[in-house]
């Protein structure tokens, strides 16, 4: 096969079948998907003689939440599969008229059952505490509804929730603004790039230069960057103040101490689970101080500035991966994990769960998604480096993550939550690294994969966790009366930057303005999930490399818990209690031990960097 290593990209009809996913498993042709389509429009109607009644009887609320479960499974089912055939190629009419229909009848569903939770809130607790006591069929639902009696207490009235429900596309002004600004309105200067030629700087090509080995190319780049942001600031401040006042009014309204409480609330996260990563990361940010000044020592500079921590601090590695050493070497590095694991890995490279090489149309990127009703499936478009090899082990992860979930749960419990989502993943990862850096012995490898790590870690923990940080700022100083001004925005901005990464670098003034092109903070306290989810994995593939089985057990009983309680109290049974500082301090130690390692291996920078 030659697919990744040709030229032109071939069409989806030319990729051998055996490097495909198998989407027949979901759906053999087009007319069984409109057979469950036409399905789903006779199931709406049921769904309504139930509203109003659903206090009548155990019974009249078992039947509705099963009737419930039903129509979002298969509208699911139909709308993953029309999505991946269009993703195959967008440019296939059929498919792009299926995944619209799709969506419409998603959203019709939708509007079907939403008269369920808050009528189910209607009703007196301790009537629902009698139906479950005396159904037993409605005993599986005791979490779901556990959680939605938890949260009664910020309900409002049926008038109160009816206006904000229309209060909601309001609320997204703030942030449709800073979209536009950000992704349409904005431009950036010419540049020259490493051969003297004049290009247009782009955010998505902002990086690439940033990795670049020319200094000049990388300094220009920065500049040219956020002088365009700088020009903006006044706008930006106040489309970051309106996303911050419209969360205080929110919670507010819901009568949360503030709006942090109100956003960790969806996942029942105390306040002190965010606030001890913060103060776990500030008792250790020593190590980010040793991985700036080894940095600063291997780039050999004078000064090193915020533009310089980007580019690589050893060669990219050229050597070609084929995709079937790819699986192999992900099922070796996988093994501590277990046989039961690595029989559902093989299953899933055996019986074509993976869309492995790039093609005309197709969607970029890579991902895992599926169905309750059927495997997971994953999408890669794989070139052949190492950095593929990583993403495969990722998403693989996530595909044996719903996996397991889908096997024990019942559909209800099926949608795991977003801060656990990249545990999986992540562990595959390190147990990834850990196996390539223990078979072998070449120096420029290792000191490769180890900068992979550093620089994976600085990424998602140090850097999310001042993203974490400023956004509690802000958030409190809003909600204490203070005016979010520019001025103020770009003061705790560089004072976080001045904490962070220490005397060894020089905090240019430009990243001062760095808020203010960050997506994330208009889906607030969002960004410390990253780094818990990444501290979680790094401790879990530790105690599965050290205990063995014990840890391989409890791993597994997390793959296979989904949404079936809060997360907290899953990790916890898997050995990772994020109630406590513990799994950060570990994860902290191993980004330590690759810090040591790296700045033995880096002895003679000369001969190692770029």
């Amino acid at each position: 096969m030659t697919q990744h290593i040709t030229n032109k990209l071939p069409k989806r009809q030319e990729i051998d079948a055996q490097y495909t996913w198998k989407l027949e498993d979901i759906y053999a042709n087009n007319a069984e998907w409109e057979n469950d389509f036409s399905k789903i429009k006779a199931l709406i109607p049921e769904i309504a003689q139930y509203k109003d009644k659903l206090g009548d009887s155990a019974l009249k609320l078992l039947e509705a939440l099963k009737l419930s479960d039903q129509l979002s499974s298969l509208t699911e089912k139909i709308f993953v599969y029309a999505r991946m055939r269009r993703d195959e190629d967008n440019t296939n009419p059929v498919y792009q008229a299926l995944t619209d229909r799709a969506k419409s009848l998603s959203v019709q569903v939708s509007g079907a059952l939403s008269f369920i939770i808050p009528e189910m809130i209607s009703i007196p607790e301790k009537q629902l505490e009698l139906f479950l006591d005396n159904e037993p069929n409605l005993k599986v639902y005791r979490h779901y509804i556990n959680e939605i009696t938890r949260q009664k207490k910020h309900v409002l009235s049926q008038n109160e929730e009816e206006l904000l429900a229309a209060s909601g596309e309001i609320s997204g002004t703030a942030k449709d603004i800073f979209t536009m600004l950000n992704n349409a309105d904005i431009k950036f200067p010419m540049i020259k790039n490493d051969k003297g030629e004049e290009v247009e700087l782009t955010k998505g090509n902002f990086i690439h230069y940033m990795e670049s080995s020319d200094r000049r190319v990388r300094e220009d780049a920065f500049h040219a960057l956020y002088s365009s942001y700088i020009k903006q600031k006044n706008t930006l401040a106040a489309s970051l103040n309106g996303n911050v006042k419209k969360n205080i009014f929110y919670s507010t309204v819901r009568k949360y101490p503030s709006a942090l409480e109100a956003s960790l609330d969806s996942d029942n996260v105390s306040v002190s689970v965010y606030d001890n990563l913060i103060d776990t990361i500030h008792d250790h940010l020593h190590l980010l101080h040793r991985y700036v000044a080894l940095r600063k020592n291997v780039l050999q500079v004078d000064q090193l500035h915020m533009y310089d921590l980007y580019t690589p601090l050893v060669k990219e590695m050229n050597k070609h991966v084929f995709y079937k050493d790819a699986l192999d070497i992900t099922l070796k590095a996988l093994q501590p994990l277990g046989e039961d694991y690595i029989n559902a890995l093989k299953m899933g490279y055996d019986h074509r769960w993976i869309d492995v090489y790039e093609n005309e149309g197709k969607t970029g990127g890579a991902y895992s998604w599926g169905a309750y009703t059927t495997h997971p499936y994953v999408l890669l478009n794989y070139q052949g480096t190492l950095n593929d090899v990583f993403t495969l082990a990722h998403e693989m992860g996530h595909a044996l993550h719903s996996y397991y979930t889908n096997k024990y749960q019942p559909y209800i419990y099926s949608q795991y939550k977003i801060f656990v989502a990249e545990v999986a993943s992540t562990v595959n990862e390190s147990l990834l690294m850990q196996y390539l850096l223990s078979n072998t012995d070449n120096a420029d490898e290792k000191a490769y994969l180890i900068n992979h790590y550093l620089d994976e870690f600085r990424g998602t923990v140090f850097r999310q966790v001042m993203f974490a940080e400023f956004e509690k700022i802000i958030h409190q100083k809003s909600e204490s009366g203070e005016a979010l001004t520019p001025q103020l925005l770009c003061e705790v901005y560089r004072q976080l930057n001045i904490k962070y990464f220490g005397d060894n670098i020089v905090i240019d003034t430009d990243i001062d303005m760095e808020w203010s092109r960050i997506p994330h903070f208009y889906n607030s306290f969002y960004v410390y999930k990253y780094a818990t989810g990444f501290s979680a994995a790094t401790s879990l593939s530790r105690q599965i490399l050290e205990e063995g089985q014990p840890a391989v057990d409890r791993y597994l009983q997390f793959l296979s818990s989904g949404d079936s309680d809060y997360p907290i109290e899953i990790l916890k049974k898997a050995g990772v209690d994020l109630s406590t500082s513990q799994p950060i301090v570990d994860a902290l130690k191993v980004f330590e031990e690759m810090l040591n390692e790296m700045e033995k291996l880096i002895i003679n920078p000369i001969d190692k960097v770029l």
